[in-house]
């Protein structure tokens, strides 16, 4: 089965290898995929099951009537009727009724010619149905199985779980996330009732009536117990899926954040942003990638040829910049470091002994962009090392946190500090330490806290006492979805809502259940990278020891090793994985007739260059990495440590330009830790992120003159930022915050008059008490009246 998802690669891999992916970065991919990952190819006899519910329910109910012909008030009718048959007792009705709404929720596809009228009634069912409190009901319900103790047990005695165990949750679960993934998603032509609708869903979601918890929040709790053990028959990539879209609904995607940054922005006061993040990637174009150590042996042979066509178009406008040392990037092997010594020098010949005049016409041929695709930023922090470390040199003492006074200073240091003012950036996360540090001083005075009550704060406060459990559970999943992990006898089994009851017994049913399992692994890897990242993201922007929090249980729970393993695989053929069959595909397979399978079309697969979830998963959890690690010395030196650099430099191979974007921003956090000969050696990477990652004006990220890797000085660092955290969480989050200074009663009569919990013999020996602790004690006047 291996050899045959290599063989459906192989095509794919050739021509990543010359081009460049073009992929949209979005939140989600296009919305018939979304839907058609809810289910498993193992899953399709269900659906014909569903329809065949329906409609037995609808012709006793309609006589000889087709649901897309019945008017908006007959829809309602069925539907009051399809609810109230969810209160029966008998499971086996209450079952079949949730069969009939999950199957009007999937767009009646029965009754269509096409998956767009499949798509339209869906959504217009979907509405429909939270119109009639179908959501509701489907949660209690939902509740209910979850504290079903007999499925538990039962799943629990079994030596091998598969579809059977979870029918009922797989299909509450399926009604609920179609609701979301269809109401969620606006578009110009829906009328004012559905767009009060949608607003409506997403504060129920988000800010809870009945409930004290958020949905998300009960979902995580899902997502736990299952990691637990105690309930092994939870349909994990359903769970998953409906966490991530309602996240994605009640907290915002990545144009929603956009606008909430700036928006804040304003509100503390602060200038708008230097530009749009999402535009300025989209914008950006792909390096090609460094040449590694098992190519020199046909680089030699090319005597003097050029190898400009190997570099990027950035990389053109300077040629005898980005061509001085072009030696092959640095592999795991000794050998390779050793060849890679003498490489440059023959190269820089090489290049020299070009005729200038060839090097022109090639430049001229090319259309070069203006400038770096970002603006320089410094941080005030920054402004302050470089006035301290002028201020020793040139007058001998320092002035602390004074970024004005430049007296004794030369002329030259006058305009350095004037460029850094005029690049300086202040985040919000810079003004909310600065907040938090004016509480921690002052909190009498400066009184409470006010706290906007936003659906990630409330989402926040509910997790707060369990993610550290949550992000473990998390990590567990990703680690047993990965393509490198093996299999364990203690790891999780995240494969039980994808086995059928009876395996496969032939070739073709072996083929295709390879790939469902493998595209199962490929959607929970996608769901938990979404879902980490929006995590991170809100809970930044909301609060930046929010996500420190968050990021601290992540890094101490293995994220970074984990994502690193993750890597560490020949990444092309992931992303290059066909593991889908198109015909199988909802709505496509219940619209159109089923093509005859076989295994020559099992593994010639589908004709898409790259798989879009795959390549999502990547960006996702490069991403992830990228916020664990920024501006953290110690988690840096963690990279170093697990010696990241060769295993993200082949992720460059792949040319897409966001995912190689924060490939080099990693590259760049190490590159002053990994000496000087792997600088000399991968001048081409360098060259990279020097033209594709932002710069820090004073970052000396290039030379690493400023090294200090004492180790206690990183473990203080954590420990420092541990401390804030857990204060941060105590003022605003505990009832009783342990304060060093309490309110004082100074009333004598209330105090007097306070009742006291006293021993039943007190009042035998109270003379006595009064004499050893009143009396015989001397009374310090003077110093009493000091503090009166």
């Amino acid at each position: 089965m291996e050899g045959n998802c290599k063989g459906r690669r192989r095509d794919s891999e050739a021509s990543l290898d010359c081009s460049t992916v073009e992929f949209v970065y979005d939140n989600t991919d296009h919305p018939y995929t979304e839907l058609a990952e809810l289910y498993s190819y193992t899953e399709e006899p269900d659906l014909n099951l569903n329809r065949k519910c329906f409609e037995e329910e609808f012709k006793d109910h309609v006589n000889d009537t087709r649901w897309t012909s019945l008017t908006s008030e007959q829809h309602r009718i069925h539907i009051m009727h399809l609810l109230d048959k969810l209160e029966v007792v008998n499971r086996e009705k209450r079952l079949s009724a949730s069969r009939a709404i999950l199957y009007l929720s999937q767009g009646v596809f029965g009754e269509c010619d096409n998956e767009a009228d499949v798509v339209h009634w869906s959504r217009y069912n979907s509405f429909l149905l939270y119109h009639m409190g179908a959501f509701a009901a489907f949660l209690e319900l939902l509740n209910m199985e979850i504290a079903n103790s007999q499925a538990c047990s039962s799943a629990l005695r079994k030596p091998a779980l598969s579809l059977a165990d979870s029918t009922d949750l797989r299909v509450l679960l399926s009604v609920m996330y179609l609701m979301v993934e269809n109401i969620r998603q606006g578009t110009e032509n829906d009328d004012p009732e559905w767009k009060i609708l949608r607003v409506n869903f997403r504060e129920e979601l988000a800010f809870p009536v009945h409930s004290e918890e958020p949905f998300a929040h009960f979902l995580f709790a899902m997502v736990t117990k299952f990691c637990s053990g105690h309930c092994p028959h939870f349909p994990m990539k359903k769970v998953l899926l409906l966490l991530w879209k309602v996240l994605l609904f009640t907290l915002g995607g990545f144009t929603e954040l956009q606008s909430m940054k700036e928006k804040k922005r304003l509100e503390l006061g602060l200038p708008p942003l230097l530009e749009d993040s999402i535009q300025v990637m989209k914008n950006m174009k792909a390096i090609s990638p460094p040449s590694y150590g098992i190519e020199l042996g046909e680089q030699q042979k090319r005597g003097r040829r050029s190898r400009r066509d190997s570099l990027d178009l950035y990389n053109e406008k300077d040629p005898f910049k980005n061509d001085e040392s072009q030696g092959p990037e640095e592999e795991e092997s000794e050998e390779t470091d050793n060849m890679m010594d003498t490489e440059p020098e023959g190269q820089e010949k090489d290049l020299l002994s070009q005729p200038l005049a060839s090097l022109r016409a090639n430049n001229e041929r090319v259309c070069f962009p203006k400038g770096l695709p970002w603006a320089p930023k410094v941080r005030e922090k920054d402004i302050e090392n470089f006035l301290e470390m002028s201020r020793n040199k040139f007058i001998g003492f320092t002035l602390g946190h004074d970024l004005d006074t430049l007296v004794g200073l030369p002329r030259p240091i006058h305009e350095s500090v004037k460029t850094l003012k005029q690049h300086n950036y202040v985040s919000v996360a810079d003004v909310q330490i600065k907040k938090e540090e004016e509480l921690e001083k002052c909190p009498m005075l400066l009184g409470q806290e006010k706290v906007e009550e936003t659906a990630c704060e409330l989402l926040y406060k509910s997790m707060l006492v369990n993610i550290p459990q949550y992000m473990i559970a998390l990590l567990k999943i990703l680690l047993a979805a990965a393509p490198t992990s093996k299999a364990k006898t203690d790891s999780i089994n995240i494969l039980a809502d994808v086995l059928p009851e009876e395996m496969p017994i032939t070739v073709l049913q072996s083929m295709k259940l390879g790939i469902d399992v493998n595209r199962h692994k490929e959607i929970i890897v996608k769901s938990v990278s979404a879902i980490l990242l929006l995590l991170l993201k809100h809970f930044k922007l909301n609060h930046i020891y929010q996500f420190e929090y968050v990021s601290q249980h992540l890094v101490f729970a293995n994220c970074m090793p984990l994502i690193l393993k993750f890597f560490n695989q020949n990444i092309m053929s992931y992303i290059c994985a066909r593991n889908s069959i198109s015909a199988l595909e909802f709505p496509s397979c219940v619209v159109h007739e089923l093509p005859e399978l076989t295994a020559e079309s099992l593994e010639t697969g589908d004709n898409n260059q790259f798989c879009w979830r795959n390549l999502f998963s990547c960006i996702n959890l490069l991403k992830i990495l990228n916020k664990l690690t920024k501006w953290k010395h110690a988690r840096t030196m963690m990279l170093v440590v697990f010696k990241s650099a060769p295993i993200l430099k082949r992720t460059l191979k792949v040319k897409q330009a966001i995912l190689q974007l924060y490939v080099l921003k990693l590259l760049k956090l190490q590159t002053k830790y990994l000496g000087r000969q792997w600088r000399k050696s991968n001048m081409k990477t360098m060259s990279a992120i020097y033209q594709l990652v932002r710069h820090r004006m004073n970052d000396d990220w290039a030379y690493g003159n400023d090294i200090d890797t004492r180790p206690w000085d990183f473990q203080a660092e954590e420990c420092t930022l541990r401390g804030n955290i857990e204060r941060f969480n105590s003022r605003r989050y505990e009832k009783n915050p342990s304060w060093e200074f309490a309110p004082v009663d100074n009333c004598l009569l209330s105090v007097v008059g306070q009742n006291m919990d006293l021993p039943e013999d007190f009042h035998y020996t109270y003379e006595l008490w009064l004499e050893r602790e009143v009396f015989s004690k001397p009374i310090h006047w003077e110093e009493l009246l000091q503090y009166s």
